[in-house]
């Protein structure tokens, strides 16, 4: 037991703390990405008491939602003042990378699986994307549910929800196979 606590240190969940370690909070760079992720997180905890029979971890998904676009900073999305050196489509691995370093392996798989409705393998070698070779899509409740609240919001456009045929025709360049599963959670989620 002494072991396992060691091979996995258990950390105290702070996601506004681990934000302030690669944002300035002052920015509006963080006052973008915090309204974001504020949105998503409120949307999808929503989905989560709308549904108790998913027995979704709100606890979890209220975190792993604040966290979810925590790599946008490395990538060059000037709209929202992020001037990386990255495209837009790496934040989410690049943010997986930043929170399993901060010790939230679970967490990290958020961010890495939100991209989209998620990117196959198969996608991002057909496509040529600079992404890792992985399957990226979202595997547990918790990640489908963040998944499907992200497509509500945008960062340029806050505090406007979305319709949900306006996100079809969105999810339409990465292919019907999103339009496809973000139907299929709509029937599952609304």
């Amino acid at each position: 037991m002494i072991f396992i606590l060691q091979k996995y240190k258990i950390n105290e969940m702070n996601p506004y703390s681990i934000l302030e370690k690669y944002y300035d909070k002052h920015s509006r760079q963080y006052e973008i990405l915090i309204a974001h992720s504020e949105q998503v997180r409120n949307k999808a905890l929503e989905v989560a008491d709308k549904h108790p029979e998913l027995n979704a971890n709100k606890e979890f998904i209220a975190e792993a939602a604040m966290l979810h676009d925590i790599g946008v900073f490395l990538t060059n999305a000037p709209k929202i003042d992020c001037f990386g050196d990255k495209e837009y489509i790496c934040h989410g691995f690049l943010g997986s990378d930043i929170i399993k370093k901060e010790g939230f392996p679970l967490h990290a798989l958020v961010c890495e699986r939100h991209t989209g409705t998620g990117m196959s393998l198969e996608y991002i070698i057909e496509n040529n994307l600079p992404l890792p070779h992985r399957d990226m899509r979202p595997v547990s409740i918790e990640e489908q549910i963040i998944c499907y609240a992200d497509k509500f919001f945008s960062k340029t456009k806050l505090n406007k929800e979305l319709s949900v045929e306006k996100i079809i025709s969105k999810l339409h360049k990465y292919g019907d196979s999103h339009a496809q599963r973000f139907l299929s959670w709509h029937e599952k989620f609304c």
